[in-house]
């Protein structure tokens, strides 16, 4: 499948209560009965108050029961489709990691044996950029850049891709123009 479930581990480490502990709380309440969205606000507050972003934690919550009831997939998103990511870091700032990004997009008239469906899109904040695209399977690309220490963070995201196998194809995809994009 490519995509690892939610690691349970990371969320008793991050709130000081054992997975086994939120299993049977979700399950008293009933949680296999609820929405998404109520699963995670049910955890939400049962989070520490001093845990730095209970609500990413109460997302990881949700996620992490869903896959245990059965109700969602590792890398499956709320809507059914599928979802992954690669990675890299390249010694640059932000602006330079961008432009050699396009530079390396730029000439490209498939991606993963899909055309863009319109044209890539680029933005920008002070601490990140982002490249973002579409493509004719119905997949979506975002390259999120962001510092980290002197160099640049680079995370592709992909989503609304139907199967887990197609997702696993885009991250094989995604890896060898990262490879080449390093050199």
């Amino acid at each position: 499948m490519g995509t690892k479930s939610s690691n349970t581990s990371a969320i008793a480490n991050a709130t000081g209560i054992p997975w086994d502990t939120w299993s049977s709380q979700l399950e008293d309440a009933k949680a296999g009965e609820l929405t998404h969205k109520e699963i995670a606000e049910l955890a939400f507050a049962h989070m520490p108050p001093s845990l730095d972003n209970p609500g990413w934690w109460a997302q990881s919550v949700a996620v992490a029961y869903e896959q245990q009831i059965g109700r969602r997939l590792p890398g499956q998103a709320q809507d059914g489709t599928f979802q992954g990511s690669v990675s890299t870091t390249l010694a640059a700032d932000l602006d330079t990691a961008l432009a050699r990004w396009e530079e390396q997009v730029s000439g490209m008239e498939t991606f993963n044996g899909q055309t863009l469906a319109e044209p890539a899109r680029t933005s920008g904040s002070e601490r990140w950029r982002y490249w973002r695209a579409s493509f004719s399977d119905g997949t979506k690309a975002q390259v999120d850049i962001g510092l980290k220490g002197d160099k640049s963070a680079i995370a592709i995201n992909i989503t609304k891709a139907e199967t887990p196998d197609q997702v696993s194809e885009w991250k094989r995809f995604w890896r060898q123009i990262l490879d080449e994009f390093k050199q």
